[in-house]
Protein backbone atom coordinates (compact mmCIF):
# COMPACT_ATOMS: atom_id res chain seq x y z
CA UNK A 1 0.00 0.00 0.00
CA UNK A 2 2.84 2.22 1.06
CA UNK A 3 4.56 2.11 -2.30
CA UNK A 4 1.51 1.58 -4.58
CA UNK A 5 2.04 4.67 -6.98
CA UNK A 6 5.09 5.95 -6.38
CA UNK A 7 5.97 9.35 -7.47
CA UNK A 8 9.09 9.41 -10.02
CA UNK A 9 10.18 12.40 -7.68
CA UNK A 10 9.93 10.13 -4.89
CA UNK A 11 11.96 7.59 -6.78
CA UNK A 12 14.87 9.81 -7.59
CA UNK A 13 15.00 11.38 -3.89
CA UNK A 14 14.81 7.90 -2.39
CA UNK A 15 18.09 6.96 -4.85
CA UNK A 16 19.60 10.16 -3.58
CA UNK A 17 19.71 9.82 0.01
CA UNK A 18 20.43 6.01 -0.64
CA UNK A 19 23.98 7.62 -2.22
CA UNK A 20 24.16 9.89 1.00
CA UNK A 21 23.72 7.14 3.39
CA UNK A 22 25.88 5.01 2.41
CA UNK A 23 29.20 5.96 3.10
CA UNK A 24 27.79 7.69 6.24
CA UNK A 25 25.84 4.54 7.66
CA UNK A 26 29.79 2.71 6.94
CA UNK A 27 31.25 5.57 8.16
CA UNK A 28 30.19 5.75 11.62
CA UNK A 29 30.29 2.09 12.12
CA UNK A 30 33.44 1.71 11.81
CA UNK A 31 33.96 5.26 13.97
CA UNK A 32 32.12 3.43 16.60
CA UNK A 33 34.74 0.42 16.31
CA UNK A 34 31.67 -2.21 15.28
CA UNK A 35 31.28 -3.86 12.09
CA UNK A 36 30.54 -2.07 9.22
CA UNK A 37 27.64 -4.31 8.32
CA UNK A 38 25.75 -2.98 11.73
CA UNK A 39 25.54 0.84 10.21
CA UNK A 40 23.69 -0.84 7.36
CA UNK A 41 21.46 -2.83 9.22
CA UNK A 42 20.28 0.44 11.06
CA UNK A 43 20.09 2.52 8.04
CA UNK A 44 17.79 -0.72 6.46
CA UNK A 45 15.73 -0.42 9.57
CA UNK A 46 15.61 3.00 8.96
CA UNK A 47 14.19 3.12 6.09
CA UNK A 48 11.97 0.34 6.06
CA UNK A 49 11.06 0.08 9.83
CA UNK A 50 10.83 3.77 10.71
CA UNK A 51 10.09 4.94 7.61
CA UNK A 52 6.92 3.07 7.32
CA UNK A 53 5.94 3.84 10.81
CA UNK A 54 3.59 7.10 11.73
CA UNK A 55 6.09 10.51 12.57
CA UNK A 56 7.39 13.48 9.92
CA UNK A 57 7.16 12.57 6.28
CA UNK A 58 10.27 14.12 5.49
CA UNK A 59 13.02 12.87 7.86
CA UNK A 60 15.55 9.92 7.20
CA UNK A 61 16.82 7.68 10.16
CA UNK A 62 20.08 5.93 9.82
CA UNK A 63 22.91 5.75 12.50
CA UNK A 64 23.68 8.30 15.49
CA UNK A 65 26.32 9.99 14.37
CA UNK A 66 25.93 11.83 17.82
CA UNK A 67 26.11 8.62 20.04
CA UNK A 68 29.63 8.03 18.01
CA UNK A 69 32.27 8.75 20.53
CA UNK A 70 29.34 7.04 23.58
CA UNK A 71 28.97 3.89 21.29
CA UNK A 72 32.47 3.15 21.02
CA UNK A 73 33.09 3.68 24.57
CA UNK A 74 30.92 1.22 25.51
CA UNK A 75 31.79 -1.58 23.09
CA UNK A 76 35.23 -1.16 24.57
CA UNK A 77 34.01 -1.85 28.00
CA UNK A 78 30.98 -3.93 27.40
CA UNK A 79 32.05 -5.78 24.06
CA UNK A 80 30.02 -5.67 20.96
CA UNK A 81 27.43 -8.58 21.71
CA UNK A 82 26.14 -6.46 24.90
CA UNK A 83 25.53 -3.05 22.03
CA UNK A 84 22.37 -4.93 20.94
CA UNK A 85 20.63 -4.64 24.66
CA UNK A 86 21.52 -1.22 25.11
CA UNK A 87 20.08 0.41 21.65
CA UNK A 88 16.77 -2.99 23.04
CA UNK A 89 16.25 -1.31 26.25
CA UNK A 90 17.30 2.55 25.25
CA UNK A 91 14.30 2.01 22.51
CA UNK A 92 12.10 1.17 25.46
CA UNK A 93 13.27 3.55 27.45
CA UNK A 94 12.06 6.37 23.70
CA UNK A 95 8.85 4.44 23.55
CA UNK A 96 8.34 5.32 27.41
CA UNK A 97 9.21 8.92 27.50
CA UNK A 98 6.55 8.67 24.38
CA UNK A 99 3.48 7.29 25.87
CA UNK A 100 4.23 9.87 28.38
CA UNK A 101 4.08 12.59 26.11
CA UNK A 102 7.51 13.65 27.60
CA UNK A 103 8.58 14.46 23.85
CA UNK A 104 7.75 18.21 23.63
CA UNK A 105 9.59 18.77 26.36
CA UNK A 106 12.69 18.49 24.48
CA UNK A 107 11.85 21.83 22.47
CA UNK A 108 12.85 23.38 26.26
CA UNK A 109 16.46 22.70 26.24
CA UNK A 110 18.30 25.82 25.95
CA UNK A 111 19.18 26.84 22.25
CA UNK A 112 23.06 27.22 24.09
CA UNK A 113 23.07 23.61 25.03
CA UNK A 114 21.81 22.12 21.95
CA UNK A 115 24.75 24.13 20.04
CA UNK A 116 27.31 23.00 22.52
CA UNK A 117 26.62 19.41 22.57
CA UNK A 118 26.74 19.77 18.49
CA UNK A 119 30.42 21.42 18.95
CA UNK A 120 31.25 18.75 21.63
CA UNK A 121 30.44 15.78 19.17
CA UNK A 122 31.49 17.55 16.31
CA UNK A 123 35.21 18.36 18.57
CA UNK A 124 35.32 14.63 19.56
CA UNK A 125 34.87 13.48 16.40
CA UNK A 126 37.38 14.77 14.38
CA UNK A 127 40.01 14.02 17.26
CA UNK A 128 39.37 10.72 17.15
CA UNK A 129 39.22 10.85 13.07
CA UNK A 130 42.31 12.80 12.45
CA UNK A 131 44.52 9.10 14.03
CA UNK A 132 42.27 7.53 11.44
CA UNK A 133 43.10 9.89 8.69
CA UNK A 134 46.70 8.47 9.44
CA UNK A 135 45.94 4.59 10.08
CA UNK A 136 46.64 5.62 13.59
CA UNK A 137 45.60 4.48 16.71
CA UNK A 138 43.38 6.94 18.90
CA UNK A 139 43.81 7.03 22.55
CA UNK A 140 39.83 6.44 24.60
CA UNK A 141 39.49 9.72 26.39
CA UNK A 142 38.60 12.45 24.26
CA UNK A 143 41.40 14.70 26.19
CA UNK A 144 43.65 12.29 25.73
CA UNK A 145 42.82 12.45 21.79
CA UNK A 146 43.49 16.02 21.44
CA UNK A 147 46.65 16.21 23.53
CA UNK A 148 47.69 13.30 21.76
CA UNK A 149 47.55 15.01 18.72
CA UNK A 150 51.17 16.94 19.54
CA UNK A 151 52.98 13.44 19.03
CA UNK A 152 50.96 12.09 16.26
CA UNK A 153 52.76 13.27 13.40
CA UNK A 154 55.70 11.28 14.03
CA UNK A 155 52.78 8.17 13.47
CA UNK A 156 51.17 8.74 10.91
CA UNK A 157 51.48 6.51 7.97
CA UNK A 158 52.02 9.31 4.50
CA UNK A 159 50.12 7.24 1.81
CA UNK A 160 46.75 6.93 4.15
CA UNK A 161 47.21 10.88 5.24
CA UNK A 162 47.27 11.88 1.75
CA UNK A 163 44.15 9.25 0.75
CA UNK A 164 42.20 11.02 3.40
CA UNK A 165 43.17 14.85 3.00
CA UNK A 166 42.41 14.03 -0.74
CA UNK A 167 39.05 12.60 0.43
CA UNK A 168 38.33 15.89 2.04
CA UNK A 169 39.63 17.83 -0.73
CA UNK A 170 37.04 16.30 -3.02
CA UNK A 171 34.34 16.78 -0.36
CA UNK A 172 34.59 20.69 -0.32
CA UNK A 173 35.52 20.78 -4.23
CA UNK A 174 32.50 18.53 -4.98
CA UNK A 175 30.06 20.84 -2.42
CA UNK A 176 30.79 22.96 -4.11
CA UNK A 177 29.54 22.15 -7.53
CA UNK A 178 25.84 22.30 -7.61
CA UNK A 179 25.19 20.67 -10.99
CA UNK A 180 27.14 17.63 -10.29
CA UNK A 181 26.14 17.54 -6.57
CA UNK A 182 22.78 17.31 -7.33
CA UNK A 183 23.39 14.33 -9.65
CA UNK A 184 25.80 12.20 -7.30
CA UNK A 185 26.39 13.38 -3.74
CA UNK A 186 29.58 15.09 -2.85
CA UNK A 187 30.21 11.84 0.19
CA UNK A 188 29.78 8.89 -2.16
CA UNK A 189 32.28 10.18 -4.90
CA UNK A 190 34.71 11.48 -2.32
CA UNK A 191 34.90 7.37 -1.02
CA UNK A 192 34.26 6.09 -4.05
CA UNK A 193 37.54 8.14 -5.65
CA UNK A 194 39.65 7.16 -2.54
CA UNK A 195 38.60 3.18 -3.01
CA UNK A 196 39.08 3.63 -6.50
CA UNK A 197 42.48 5.19 -5.97
CA UNK A 198 43.76 2.79 -3.73
CA UNK A 199 43.07 -0.24 -5.87
CA UNK A 200 44.29 0.80 -9.23
CA UNK A 201 47.65 1.73 -7.37
CA UNK A 202 47.51 -1.18 -4.84
CA UNK A 203 48.38 1.31 -2.25
CA UNK A 204 49.06 -0.30 1.42
CA UNK A 205 46.31 1.28 3.37
CA UNK A 206 43.83 -0.06 5.97
CA UNK A 207 40.55 -1.22 4.49
CA UNK A 208 36.93 -1.60 5.82
CA UNK A 209 36.38 -5.23 7.17
CA UNK A 210 33.84 -7.16 5.96
CA UNK A 211 31.68 -10.11 7.07
CA UNK A 212 28.64 -10.19 5.65
CA UNK A 213 25.39 -8.61 5.99
CA UNK A 214 23.82 -11.87 7.73
CA UNK A 215 26.90 -12.69 9.90
CA UNK A 216 26.59 -9.49 11.82
CA UNK A 217 23.31 -9.76 13.10
CA UNK A 218 23.59 -10.58 16.51
CA UNK A 219 20.30 -10.97 18.60
CA UNK A 220 20.46 -10.27 22.43
CA UNK A 221 20.67 -13.32 24.59
CA UNK A 222 19.44 -13.86 27.91
CA UNK A 223 22.84 -13.52 29.44
CA UNK A 224 22.72 -9.94 27.99
CA UNK A 225 19.40 -9.25 29.49
CA UNK A 226 20.71 -9.85 32.84
CA UNK A 227 23.53 -7.08 32.45
CA UNK A 228 20.83 -4.43 32.80
CA UNK A 229 21.10 -5.01 36.34
CA UNK A 230 24.26 -2.93 36.43
CA UNK A 231 24.49 0.05 37.46
CA UNK A 232 26.66 1.09 34.80
CA UNK A 233 24.37 -0.67 31.73
CA UNK A 234 21.55 1.40 33.09
CA UNK A 235 23.65 4.85 32.84
CA UNK A 236 24.39 4.11 29.19
CA UNK A 237 21.13 3.38 28.30
CA UNK A 238 19.61 6.20 29.64
CA UNK A 239 22.32 8.10 28.00
CA UNK A 240 21.50 6.75 24.61
CA UNK A 241 18.07 7.30 24.88
CA UNK A 242 17.99 10.93 26.10
CA UNK A 243 20.51 11.93 23.35
CA UNK A 244 19.52 9.47 20.72
CA UNK A 245 16.23 10.87 21.52
CA UNK A 246 17.08 14.79 21.11
CA UNK A 247 18.91 14.76 18.02
CA UNK A 248 15.89 13.46 16.60
CA UNK A 249 13.62 15.76 17.84
CA UNK A 250 16.10 18.56 17.55
CA UNK A 251 16.71 16.51 13.73
CA UNK A 252 12.99 17.24 13.46
CA UNK A 253 12.83 20.70 14.10
CA UNK A 254 15.34 21.48 11.23
CA UNK A 255 13.29 19.24 9.04
CA UNK A 256 10.12 21.72 10.22
CA UNK A 257 11.80 25.07 9.20
CA UNK A 258 12.04 23.59 5.40
CA UNK A 259 9.78 25.55 3.22
CA UNK A 260 7.74 22.40 2.79
CA UNK A 261 8.25 21.06 6.41
CA UNK A 262 5.64 19.56 8.07
CA UNK A 263 4.36 20.28 11.62
CA UNK A 264 6.24 17.39 13.87
CA UNK A 265 4.57 15.39 16.17
CA UNK A 266 6.98 15.11 19.13
CA UNK A 267 5.62 12.25 20.96
CA UNK A 268 4.71 9.98 17.75
CA UNK A 269 8.29 10.95 16.51
CA UNK A 270 9.32 9.80 19.72
CA UNK A 271 7.56 6.77 19.74
CA UNK A 272 8.87 5.69 16.21
CA UNK A 273 12.36 6.35 16.98
CA UNK A 274 12.38 3.93 20.44
CA UNK A 275 10.60 1.69 17.98
CA UNK A 276 13.24 1.66 15.92
CA UNK A 277 16.27 1.41 17.81
CA UNK A 278 14.29 -1.56 19.72
CA UNK A 279 13.94 -3.32 16.14
CA UNK A 280 18.24 -2.67 15.67
CA UNK A 281 18.53 -3.52 19.42
CA UNK A 282 17.04 -6.69 18.20
CA UNK A 283 19.27 -7.70 15.19
CA UNK A 284 22.28 -6.24 17.54
CA UNK A 285 22.87 -2.78 15.66
CA UNK A 286 23.64 0.54 15.72
CA UNK A 287 21.33 3.07 17.78
CA UNK A 288 19.48 5.50 15.44
CA UNK A 289 18.43 8.98 15.01
CA UNK A 290 16.74 11.03 12.72
CA UNK A 291 20.17 12.41 10.68
CA UNK A 292 20.74 15.42 12.23
CA UNK A 293 24.81 14.82 11.06
CA UNK A 294 23.36 14.44 6.97
CA UNK A 295 22.27 18.21 7.58
CA UNK A 296 26.12 18.77 8.25
CA UNK A 297 27.09 18.10 4.95
CA UNK A 298 24.29 19.58 3.21
CA UNK A 299 26.63 21.48 1.60
CA UNK A 300 27.89 18.21 0.05
CA UNK A 301 24.50 16.48 -0.26
CA UNK A 302 22.95 16.35 2.78
CA UNK A 303 20.33 14.06 3.55
CA UNK A 304 18.53 15.27 6.29
CA UNK A 305 17.38 17.60 3.72
CA UNK A 306 18.02 16.20 0.58
CA UNK A 307 15.51 13.92 0.19
CA UNK A 308 13.13 17.05 0.35
CA UNK A 309 15.27 18.95 -1.72
CA UNK A 310 15.20 16.55 -4.37
CA UNK A 311 11.51 16.48 -4.70
CA UNK A 312 10.26 13.85 -1.75
CA UNK A 313 6.53 14.45 -1.01
CA UNK A 314 5.52 11.14 0.86
CA UNK A 315 7.10 8.05 2.86
CA UNK A 316 8.12 6.32 0.21
CA UNK A 317 11.07 7.71 -0.13
CA UNK A 318 12.03 6.62 3.28
CA UNK A 319 11.09 3.17 2.64
CA UNK A 320 12.66 3.03 -0.77
CA UNK A 321 16.26 4.27 0.67
CA UNK A 322 16.38 1.26 3.11
CA UNK A 323 15.54 -0.92 0.33
CA UNK A 324 18.08 0.49 -1.87
CA UNK A 325 20.29 -0.48 1.55
CA UNK A 326 19.25 -3.81 1.84
CA UNK A 327 19.93 -4.47 -1.62
CA UNK A 328 23.55 -3.16 -1.77
CA UNK A 329 24.47 -5.05 1.56
CA UNK A 330 23.11 -8.34 0.34
CA UNK A 331 24.67 -8.27 -3.37
CA UNK A 332 27.25 -6.48 -3.36
CA UNK A 333 29.01 -6.72 0.45
CA UNK A 334 32.52 -7.00 -1.13
CA UNK A 335 32.86 -3.11 -2.50
CA UNK A 336 32.97 -2.59 1.14
CA UNK A 337 36.30 -3.98 1.05
CA UNK A 338 37.40 -1.88 -1.11
CA UNK A 339 37.03 1.57 0.77
CA UNK A 340 40.24 3.14 2.70
CA UNK A 341 39.41 3.61 6.35
CA UNK A 342 41.29 6.63 5.89
CA UNK A 343 38.95 8.13 3.29
CA UNK A 344 35.61 7.31 5.79
CA UNK A 345 37.60 9.00 8.34
CA UNK A 346 38.12 12.12 6.09
CA UNK A 347 34.42 12.52 5.30
CA UNK A 348 34.16 11.99 9.47
CA UNK A 349 36.32 15.04 9.84
CA UNK A 350 34.62 17.15 7.78
CA UNK A 351 31.09 15.88 8.68
CA UNK A 352 32.60 16.70 12.24
CA UNK A 353 33.34 20.86 11.50
CA UNK A 354 30.25 21.53 10.19
CA UNK A 355 28.35 20.12 13.42
CA UNK A 356 30.51 22.75 15.31
CA UNK A 357 28.23 25.85 14.96
CA UNK A 358 30.72 28.41 14.15
CA UNK A 359 28.36 31.24 12.69
CA UNK A 360 26.17 30.33 16.14
CA UNK A 361 28.78 30.51 18.51
CA UNK A 362 29.75 34.35 17.51
CA UNK A 363 26.26 35.52 17.12
CA UNK A 364 26.22 33.88 20.92
CA UNK A 365 29.68 36.09 21.99
CA UNK A 366 28.38 39.21 20.35
CA UNK A 367 24.99 39.55 22.06
CA UNK A 368 24.54 37.14 24.78
CA UNK A 369 27.78 36.12 26.36
CA UNK A 370 26.52 34.53 29.00
CA UNK A 371 24.30 32.19 26.50
CA UNK A 372 28.42 31.72 24.88
CA UNK A 373 29.76 30.56 27.82
CA UNK A 374 26.93 28.19 28.32
CA UNK A 375 27.78 26.66 24.69
CA UNK A 376 31.69 26.64 25.67
CA UNK A 377 31.12 24.88 29.11
CA UNK A 378 28.96 22.07 27.43
CA UNK A 379 31.39 21.60 24.86
CA UNK A 380 34.32 21.23 26.82
CA UNK A 381 32.69 19.77 29.13
CA UNK A 382 31.85 16.81 26.72
CA UNK A 383 35.21 16.41 25.20
CA UNK A 384 36.99 16.56 28.75
CA UNK A 385 34.23 14.05 30.04
CA UNK A 386 32.13 12.49 27.84
CA UNK A 387 29.01 13.03 26.20
CA UNK A 388 26.23 12.55 28.79
CA UNK A 389 27.95 14.20 31.51
CA UNK A 390 29.18 17.32 29.31
CA UNK A 391 24.89 17.75 28.01
CA UNK A 392 24.19 17.71 31.81
CA UNK A 393 26.79 19.93 32.93
CA UNK A 394 25.36 22.33 30.40
CA UNK A 395 22.03 22.29 30.98
CA UNK A 396 22.56 22.76 34.81
CA UNK A 397 24.82 25.72 33.96
CA UNK A 398 21.94 26.80 31.78
CA UNK A 399 19.40 26.52 34.69
CA UNK A 400 21.77 28.28 36.87
CA UNK A 401 22.25 31.31 34.82
CA UNK A 402 18.40 31.44 34.03
CA UNK A 403 17.86 31.46 37.96
CA UNK A 404 20.19 34.02 38.52
CA UNK A 405 18.96 36.28 35.69
CA UNK A 406 15.23 36.08 37.07
CA UNK A 407 16.29 36.16 40.69
CA UNK A 408 15.98 40.57 40.94
CA UNK A 409 15.58 41.62 44.77
CA UNK A 410 15.29 45.31 45.23
CA UNK A 411 15.33 46.72 48.71
CA UNK A 412 13.93 50.02 49.20
CA UNK A 413 13.97 52.47 52.27
CA UNK A 414 11.90 55.52 52.97
CA UNK A 415 12.72 57.63 56.27
CA UNK A 416 8.96 58.80 57.84
CA UNK A 417 11.11 60.36 60.88
CA UNK A 418 9.70 59.88 64.35
CA UNK A 419 7.98 56.87 62.53
CA UNK A 420 10.49 55.66 62.01
CA UNK A 421 11.72 53.12 58.77
CA UNK A 422 9.91 51.51 56.35
CA UNK A 423 11.87 48.98 54.45
CA UNK A 424 10.04 47.28 51.44
CA UNK A 425 11.49 44.60 49.14
CA UNK A 426 10.20 43.87 45.89
CA UNK A 427 11.46 40.93 43.30
CA UNK A 428 12.17 37.39 43.51
CA UNK A 429 14.17 36.44 46.87
CA UNK A 430 15.78 33.63 46.13
CA UNK A 431 19.15 31.74 47.85
CA UNK A 432 21.44 33.47 44.98
CA UNK A 433 20.52 37.28 46.01
CA UNK A 434 19.99 36.17 49.51
CA UNK A 435 23.92 37.84 50.26
CA UNK A 436 22.78 40.72 48.90
CA UNK A 437 19.26 40.99 50.03
CA UNK A 438 21.29 40.50 53.92
CA UNK A 439 23.74 43.10 53.24
CA UNK A 440 21.15 45.74 52.79
CA UNK A 441 19.38 44.80 55.84
CA UNK A 442 22.40 44.29 57.72
CA UNK A 443 23.21 48.12 57.16
CA UNK A 444 19.90 49.46 58.21
CA UNK A 445 20.49 51.35 61.63
CA UNK A 446 19.99 49.81 65.01
CA UNK A 447 17.96 52.57 66.57
CA UNK A 448 15.52 52.85 64.80
CA UNK A 449 12.45 51.91 64.22
CA UNK A 450 12.16 49.57 60.89
CA UNK A 451 8.62 48.33 59.16
CA UNK A 452 9.68 45.47 56.60
CA UNK A 453 6.97 45.42 53.72
CA UNK A 454 7.08 42.53 51.70
CA UNK A 455 3.95 42.35 49.46
CA UNK A 456 6.82 43.81 46.40
CA UNK A 457 7.72 40.00 46.15
CA UNK A 458 6.49 37.53 44.09
CA UNK A 459 8.92 34.25 45.43
CA UNK A 460 10.25 33.70 48.07
CA UNK A 461 12.57 30.62 48.48
CA UNK A 462 13.06 28.40 51.60
CA UNK A 463 16.41 30.19 52.43
CA UNK A 464 15.31 33.24 52.39
CA UNK A 465 12.14 33.00 54.29
CA UNK A 466 14.50 31.58 56.98
CA UNK A 467 16.76 34.21 56.81
CA UNK A 468 14.04 36.92 57.50
CA UNK A 469 12.71 35.44 59.94
CA UNK A 470 16.25 35.39 61.64
CA UNK A 471 16.74 38.92 60.80
CA UNK A 472 13.20 39.48 62.26
CA UNK A 473 13.79 37.66 65.66
CA UNK A 474 17.31 39.34 66.08
CA UNK A 475 16.01 43.08 65.73
CA UNK A 476 13.29 42.03 68.45
CA UNK A 477 10.33 44.14 68.75
CA UNK A 478 11.77 46.84 66.69
CA UNK A 479 11.12 45.28 63.95
CA UNK A 480 7.33 44.58 62.70
CA UNK A 481 6.90 42.25 59.88
CA UNK A 482 4.13 42.89 56.47
CA UNK A 483 2.94 41.07 53.94
CA UNK A 484 1.08 43.78 52.33
CA UNK A 485 2.84 47.01 50.80
CA UNK A 486 1.63 50.00 52.51
CA UNK A 487 1.74 53.97 51.73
Amino acid sequence: MLLRGVRKADLFASFVVFLVALPLCVGIAVASGVPAELGLITGIVGGLVVGALPGGSLQVSGPAAGLTVLVHEAVQRYGVAALGVLVLAAGLVQLGLGALRLGRWFRAVSVAVVHGMLAGIGLVLVAGQVYALGDATAPAGGLDRLTGLLSLPGRVDPVALSVGGATMVVLLLWGHWRRGARLVPAPLVAVASAAGVTWVFDLEVRRVQVQGLWNAVRVPEAADLERLTEVGVIGTVVAFALIASAESLFGAAAVDRLPDGRGTDYDRELMTQGAGNAVCGVLGALPMTTFIVRSAVAGAGGALSEGARAGARTKASRVLHGAWLLLFAAALPGVLGAVPVTALAGLLVYVGCKLVPWREARKLWRGQRAEAVVLGVTAVAIVAGNLFEGVLVGLALAVAKTAWEISHVHVETEDRGDAGLVVRVRGHATFLRLPKLLDALDALPHDRAVRLELGGLRHVDHACAAALAGWTAARGQALVASSRTTS
